[in-house]
C-alpha cells in the first residue's frame, strides 16, 4: 500500500510539472506571437489562386468599378515578386489602424532575435506563415465588399475578352503605362469628372471630317451632357490637347490607324481635335499615295489619308476589320471566297509599315460567324485552308490573329527604331435586352449611372494585354474607362426603324479621350 501510495504521488507530481512547463511555453509564445496572427482568418476571406469571381466586372457602389479575373498560381507569384515600393506602401496603409505595419515590424523583430540566438527556427517559420496572410486578408476583405452588398454587375461582351486568364499579362501593367520622370502613369485607372469647358470641338461643325451618322448633335438626341466629361487618371494629369502642339510633335511624321469602324471613329475624332472642328482648306488628300483612294464602283474607299502641309504631318485610316491578310481565292471569279490568313498581317501593313512613325491597331467586333459568312471569309493557316477544329472556334481564331499580328509588328521594330506602335484594347458594347439585330438597346442618357471610377490591377481586355506582353507594342487601354460610358452611344436617336447602335460612339465624345491618352504617350 505504501509503495503504491508514493508511486501514485510521483505520477501526480510529474503531471503537474508537465502542465506548468506547457503553461510557461504557452505564455512565452503568446507574448511573442499574438493570438490573432496564429489563427486562420475567419469567414473564408483569404483569396487563393484558384478562386474565380464569376462576374468579369463588378461595381463599387455608384462611384467605382473594379475588374476581377481569375489568377493563376504563376501570375500570383509573379505579381508578388514584382510589386514596387508604392504598391507595398498602399497595401500597408489599407490595413486597419496600421495593424498590418506593426505586425510586420514585430515579425522582423522575431527574425532578428532568431538570427541572433539560432533557436526556435520552426516557431518563427510558423509565425511568418501565420502573419503573411494579413495583406491577403485585407485584399480579400476588399474583394468581398465589392462582391457583397450593393454590387453592380457591369455588362461586358463576354467573348473571351475579359474571362481569359491573365497569367501572361505584363508585370505591373508595363505596356499600358507611360513614364514621366521616375513616376509611371497608368492611364487606365482614374475617374470621370465634369468639365464644362468640353467638348474639344463642335458637334455641329467638323463636317469636313466627321461622318454625319456619328454626329449626334445632328440627330434627334436632346441631351448632350455626355460631352462634358473628362477622364482624370489616378496618378497623373493628362496633358491638355492642343491641335498645334500635336502637329508640332508629329512634324514630318505619319500616324496611321488600322482597324475596324471603331478605329475609323478614332481617326475622325483626331482630325476634328486637330482642327478644332473648323474647316481647313490647306489640308491635302494623299490617299492615292497609300493606295487607298476610292476604287471604281465602291461605295466608299478603304481608308482616308490627309496631310497638314504646315508641319508635313500625315494622318490616315485604313479599314482592316480583322487585321489579318485577306485575298481572293480565285481572282478570276467575281463570286469567289476569300482566304483569311489568320497568321499573316494585312497586306496594307506589310507594304507600308516602313512609312509610319505612329501606328494604332485594333480589331474585335467583326469576329463572329455572321460577319465571316457574309464576307465569304474562309480561315487559312500556314497558307492553306484551316482544318484544325480547335482554331476554327471564333475566339481562338481571333486570338491567334491578334498574337500573330503583334508578333510580326514587334519583329519589324528593330528595322524602324522611330516607329511607335499601339494596340488599342476592345471598345465595349452596351446592348441590353438583345443584340444589335434582336432588339437590344442602350437608352440611358444619364452620365456615370454605372460608375465614374476605374480601379483595376490589369487590363480588362486580357487578350490584348497578353498579346503585347514582352513586346515593343504598347497597350492603349481604353476598355475599363469606356465601360462606364453607356450613355455616350449613338443609341436609337439616328435610326428611323427603332434599332439602336450601342457599339459606336457619339462624336464629339468618348473616342476623343482615347486620343488624349494616345497624345500623352507620343
Amino acid at each position: 500500500m505504501k509503495g503504491g501510495f508514493y508511486g501514485l504521488r510521483a505520477k501526480e507530481l510529474s503531471l503537474v510539472t508537465i502542465l506548468l512547463m506547457c503553461t510557461t511555453v504557452f505564455i512565452l509564445t503568446w507574448k511573442r506571437t499574438p493570438l490573432l496572427s496564429t489563427f486562420p482568418p475567419q469567414g473564408g476571406l483569404q483569396l487563393t489562386p484558384d478562386i474565380l469571381v464569376s462576374s468579369p466586372a463588378v461595381g463599387l457602389g455608384k462611384d467605382k468599378v473594379a475588374f476581377v479575373v481569375k489568377e493563376s498560381k504563376n501570375e500570383k507569384i509573379e505579381k508578388e515578386e514584382t510589386e514596387n515600393e508604392e504598391i507595398g506602401k498602399e497595401e500597408i496603409e489599407t490595413v486597419e489602424n496600421g495593424k498590418g505595419e506593426s505586425e510586420n515590424e514585430e515579425s522582423r523583430k522575431v527574425r532578428r532575435e532568431t538570427a541572433e540566438s539560432g533557436k526556435e527556427v520552426k516557431e518563427n517559420e510558423e509565425t511568418e506563415q501565420a502573419a503573411a496572410p494579413t495583406s491577403h486578408v485585407q485584399r480579400s476583405s476588399e474583394s468581398s465588399n465589392i462582391i457583397g452588398s450593393n454590387y453592380l454587375s457591369v455588362p461586358i461582351e463576354n467573348n473571351g475578352f475579359t474571362s481569359t486568364n491573365l497569367s501572361s499579362v505584363g508585370k505591373n501593367g508595363e505596356n499600358s503605362m507611360a513614364h514621366r520622370g521616375n513616376q509611371a502613369c497608368n492611364y487606365a485607372n482614374g475617374k470621370w469628372v465634369v468639365d464644362h469647358n468640353r467638348s474639344l470641338y463642335s458637334g455641329f461643325g467638323c463636317k469636313q471630317w466627321l461622318s454625319e451618322m456619328w454626329a449626334c448633335r445632328l440627330t434627334r438626341r436632346t441631351d448632350f451632357s455626355y460631352e462634358k466629361l473628362r477622364w482624370q487618371p489616378k496618378d497623373c494629369q493628362l496633358e491638355e490637347f492642343e491641335g498645334s502642339n500635336f502637329l508640332k510633335r508629329m512634324q514630318n511624321k505619319n500616324l496611321a490607324f488600322v482597324g475596324d469602324s471603331l478605329g475609323r471613329q478614332q481617326f475622325q475624332s483626331l482630325m476634328c481635335m486637330i482642327t478644332g472642328g473648323n474647316e481647313r482648306d490647306g489640308v491635302i488628300d494623299v490617299g492615292e499615295e497609300y493606295g487607298i483612294a476610292r476604287a471604281h464602283g465602291n461605295a466608299r474607299p478603304s481608308g482616308w489619308a490627309y496631310r497638314f502641309p504646315s508641319t508635313n504631318t500625315t494622318i490616315l485610316y485604313y479599314w482592316s476589320a480583322s487585321l489579318c491578310n485577306i485575298e481572293p481565292i480565285d481572282k478570276t471569279n467575281p463570286n469567289t471566297d476569300y482566304a483569311m490568313h489568320l497568321d499573316r498581317p494585312a497586306a496594307f501593313l506589310s507594304q507600308n509599315i516602313h512609312r509610319f512613325h505612329v501606328l494604332v491597331l485594333n480589331t474585335g467586333h467583326h469576329w463572329n460567324r455572321g460577319k465571316l459568312h457574309a464576307n465569304r471569309w474562309v480561315m487559312h493557316v500556314r497558307g492553306a485552308r484551316n482544318t484544325d477544329k480547335n482554331i476554327q472556334v471564333i475566339w481562338k481564331a481571333r486570338n491567334l490573329t491578334i498574337h500573330s499580328v503583334i508578333n510580326w509588328v514587334n519583329s519589324q521594330l528593330p528595322k524602324y527604331p522611330n516607329l511607335k506602335v499601339f494596340y488599342r484594347s476592345i471598345s465595349p458594347r452596351h446592348f441590353v435586352g438583345g443584340e444589335w439585330n434582336t432588339g437590344g438597346s442602350c437608352d440611358n442618357t444619364n452620365p456615370m449611372s454605372i460608375g465614374k471610377e476605374v480601379v483595376q490591377d490589369e487590363s480588362s481586355d486580357a487578350v490584348a494585354a497578353a498579346a503585347v506582353k514582352g513586346t515593343g507594342v504598347k497597350l492603349l487601354d481604353i476598355t475599363g474607362l469606356s465601360q462606364l460610358r453607356d450613355e455616350a452611344h449613338i443609341s436609337r436617336f439616328r435610326s428611323s426603324s427603332g434599332s439602336s447602335d450601342c457599339l459606336h460612339w457619339c462624336l464629339p465624345g468618348l473616342p476623343d479621350t482615347w486620343n488624349e491618352i494616345l497624345f500623352a504617350q507620343l
